[in-house]
């Protein structure tokens, strides 16, 4: 199956799978709360599978256009109601039964994600530890002391054992612009603690520069110049080089490292270069002209060729958080809230502009994301499925018209107004959510077309 096919079938699985639960979520509980249900659907637009079941012959809808789902009840507003049946429809309940049905769907989605991450944290988490890589020249790290190879420990006192988990306490820390306080292990063992000031960081906050702009990267071992792999139709190939060369010499400079190899490489496009290599003991000398390869900060010179990484390199940065049932139900739960709250203060600090709206992604690159995870394995889309859920469950409870948190913000009127909110009213909100939904998703698939055009 081709790239775009795994990927699209990936996203098709992921929506429906979450899609499902949310709608699951608003069907389970208008069923608790004596509301009769007509119709669960799962997409939109024309049906492609349906069936009838239960006492009420609810219509169960697989529709073609999967971007969505709906759950329809019985309503006054939306067609005549026989008299026997008005005690069941959804406009005749209690205003606390109604706000129980329009909470449930995103409740679902936090609760799947619960789910997720505990399955996770039982079966093991796999991740990278934190190793710092020496800091860019007068960045905050290294203003800061980071040194190379420098293992964080700690953010904040908060225990840190993933690059992943670092990650997600510095974009808190980024949001607030204080302080932070890491607790690091030198290579030498020695133990600690930096003060990161992220009070001088300027402009929007973006999390694909935020790392280059504290001088923080992930510490990557100084690899010996051999080749693993060869592009059949690259520069490399073309010069006759093949695994297991070692890079000596590129006009007559030493060669000490990968990265050294890499780097003249790439200064170098469609430029004659001699090498000299090893190759079974013995020297050779070869001629290579890299090609040129236009990226968003320039033009690079490359040959088409892999480095070989020693087996035992990735067991030592490989690391794997597991925990007994009830410790991974705390964890869950924690992860869930603490990723819960991260996305209601990234989408308010861009509210405010204080951080990048290219952080929003639309269907193109979720489909990407889904696609590359489901690629590394089950684990990795699990992870991927949990962090969406919470996404569209956090979403799904603002404020705005259309959505269930409008639905929501009606119902607390009406609860402390004694009365619906108009019809007027209603209608005007309905068309302001659609039009800042439209605007929304506009502005995501213009990021996806951007990064596609990069």
């Amino acid at each position: 199956m081709s790239g775009f096919l795994f990927s699209a079938a990936a996203f098709v699985l992921a929506l429906g799978v979450l899609i499902t639960v949310h709608e699951f979520g608003h069907y389970w509980v208008a069923r608790k709360a004596g509301v009769k249900v007509l119709r669960f659907s799962i997409g939109f637009g024309k049906p492609l599978w349906t069936r009838r079941r239960g006492p009420d012959q609810t219509e169960f809808v697989l529709a073609a256009i999967p971007l969505g789902g709906y759950v329809k009840m019985l309503d006054e507003r939306e067609g005549p109601v026989a008299p026997e049946e008005l005690s069941r429809a959804f406009n005749r309940q209690p205003v606390g039964k109604r706000m129980a049905v329009v909470v449930a769907g995103p409740a679902f989605n936090l609760l799947f994600a619960v789910l997720a991450y505990w399955v996770l944290f039982i079966h093991g988490v796999p991740g990278v530890k934190p190793l710092l890589d020496a800091p860019e020249p007068d960045s905050p790290a290294a203003v800061a002391g980071i040194e190379a190879q420098d293992l964080v420990r700690a953010v904040d006192g908060k225990p840190m054992t993933t690059w992943e988990g670092a990650l997600l306490a510095l974009l808190e820390g980024t949001l607030d612009r204080k302080r932070l306080a890491l607790d690091v292990e030198s290579v030498d063992g020695r133990r600690r603690t930096v003060e990161l000031d992220l009070s001088a960081l300027e402009g929007q906050l973006g999390g694909e520069d935020l790392l280059d702009r504290l001088g923080l990267h992930p510490w990557r071992p100084r690899l010996p110049a051999v080749i693993e792999r060869v592009t059949p139709d690259g520069a490399a190939a073309g010069a006759g080089l093949r695994a297991g060369d070692r890079i000596v010499r590129a006009d007559g400079q030493a060669i000490a490292d990968w990265d050294a190899w890499v780097k003249y490489v790439q200064a170098r496009p469609e430029q004659s270069i001699a090498v000299q290599i090893e190759r079974a003991g013995a020297l050779m000398d070869v001629k290579l002209r890299p090609a040129r390869v236009m990226l968003d900060d320039g033009v690079i010179g490359r040959i088409g060729a892999e480095v070989r990484v020693p087996p035992e390199l990735g067991a030592e940065l490989r690391t794997e958080t597991r925990y007994g049932p009830l410790a991974a139900l705390q964890q869950s739960l924690t992860k869930t809230w603490d990723m819960s709250i991260l996305t209601l203060r990234t989408l308010g600090k861009m509210l405010v502009g204080e951080a990048s709206l290219d952080n929003i992604s639309g269907p193109i690159s979720i489909a990407q994301y889904a696609g590359h995870s489901a690629s590394i394995g089950l684990v990795s889309f699990l992870g991927f499925l949990a962090i969406v859920s919470i996404s569209l469950g956090v979403l799904n409870l603002l404020p705005v018209p259309v959505l269930d948190g409008g639905h929501l913000m009606y119902y607390l009127i009406e609860l402390f107004k004694g009365s619906p909110v108009s019809e007027r009213i209603e209608i005007l909100g309905q068309r302001v959510g659609i039009a800042l939904l439209f605007a929304l998703m506009s502005l995501a698939l213009f990021n996806d077309f951007s990064r596609l055009l990069r």
